[in-house]
């Protein structure tokens, strides 16, 4: 993989896609992290002498929508580095290449959201050519996104000479180290809703793992497929004999499996609403299990000692509605308590979950990409990767 160091910047117009997808509200941005991890690369182009024209994404825009303009993110992004400006023209537009064309060197230059191109998310190789045209150079640096094979991300790096930033080889690096040679005891901890989102990463770390601990709504499929009663709980009726079929294949491998013994439950999710505490087996209609409950989450800290290396992605419960957020929160506490073990953590839930208890520097890794973080961890390479090896 190419990297920053294999780059002399000097004089160039570097094209740099970021992951700029953050939490807007009122046009303010709400969460500055990915801002701040872009920070030491592009600090690293600017002190070479380069001039710099920023792309990312935000949101899931149906083609232009003033609410998904990255204009409040080129505000938080100019009070970290004063030399930015955005210009509210589509990347692949001729205003936006003259812009770029003009920039002199220590100059930066953020675009408007890929995603207003209607061929962005195609990987459209017209749209590629225009956005190769903004630069001399390019530095993917989202790592976030690195798992979309879309026109600013691969196709414009097949087009020029094309580097990993210093965060894509931080997460690579990272990540890396839950694939080859992991130290053991090794444990995995998943929540969120769907089995079918995580099955590919199950299988691909199955043989690596020692523990595996099941939270949030995907463990009540193989509650379902155990037998258990589970209420009005989500359930992937379609994915019962596969939930049965994996915990098979754990025990084959010895696999500890660590599904939720009591729940937090509810009639409806709703902030303040009467909750109820059940066994996770015998959940009774109208009830939904919406987080797990007090000795789940004994359970699961004591299932975690010991643990030389933990990866975390998604909540224990509808972490965004209290109090259905208490273990998710009482998950972030038992990793970040672990003494010399290598964790890491990925998953927008489950990060902000770690941001809110102040525990950030208590993790190896923070993860700024929930869904490349699982698709590399099952297939140990990514499409914005690949194209950074040719």
């Amino acid at each position: 993989m190419r990297t920053l160091l294999d780059l002399d910047p000097k004089g160039k117009r570097v094209l740099v896609r970021v992951d700029y997808n953050v939490p807007v509200q009122d046009g303010k941005v709400q969460d500055e992290t990915r801002i701040l991890e872009s920070l030491p690369t592009l600090r690293h182009l600017l002190a070479g002498g380069a001039s710099l024209v920023l792309l990312s994404h935000l949101g899931r825009p149906k083609g232009p929508d003033p609410r998904y303009s990255l204009a409040p993110v080129g505000e938080a992004l100019r009070a970290h580095l004063p030399e930015a400006r955005f210009a509210p023209f589509p990347p692949g537009s001729e205003e936006a290449r003259r812009e770029a064309e003009a920039l002199r060197p220590g100059e930066v230059l953020l675009l408007e959201n890929v995603r207003f191109e209607p061929g962005e998310e195609k990987n459209d190789p017209e749209l590629s050519a225009r956005y190769a045209r903004l630069g001399e150079a390019f530095v993917l640096d989202a790592f976030g996104s690195a798992h979309r094979a879309h026109a600013s991300v691969v196709g414009v790096a097949r087009l020029l000479p094309a580097y990993a930033g210093f965060l894509m080889e931080k997460e690579v690096r990272a990540l890396s180290r839950l694939l080859k040679d992991p130290e053991r005891p090794y444990a995995v901890v998943l929540g969120g809703a769907k089995v079918s989102d995580k099955i590919g990463v199950i299988e691909s770390l199955l043989p690596r793992i020692d523990r595996l601990l099941i939270g949030g709504a995907m463990a009540f499929t193989f509650l379902k497929a155990l037998g258990g009663e589970v209420g009005r709980s989500l359930v992937e009726e379609d994915r019962l004999d596969l939930a049965k079929d994996l915990l098979g294949r754990a025990e084959a491998l010895g696999v500890r499996v660590y599904l939720p013994e009591d729940v937090v439950a509810a009639e409806r999710i709703e902030a303040g609403v009467e909750t109820r505490v059940f066994p996770a087996r015998a959940i009774p209609v109208p009830y939904m299990g919406l987080d797990i409950g007090p000795k789940t989450r004994e359970a699961f800290a004591r299932a975690l000692e010991g643990a030389r290396t933990v990866f975390w992605n998604g909540p224990m419960g509808v972490f965004e509605v209290p109090p259905f957020d208490e273990g998710t929160l009482a998950v972030g506490q038992a990793i970040a308590a672990l003494e010399g073990a290598f964790t890491v953590v990925g998953g927008g839930d489950s990060v902000a979950a770690v941001n809110r208890l102040g525990l950030k520097e208590r993790f190896g890794h923070v993860s700024t990409g929930g869904g490349a973080s699982l698709e590399f961890l099952e297939k140990g390479t990514l499409p914005g990767l690949e194209v950074l090896e040719g």
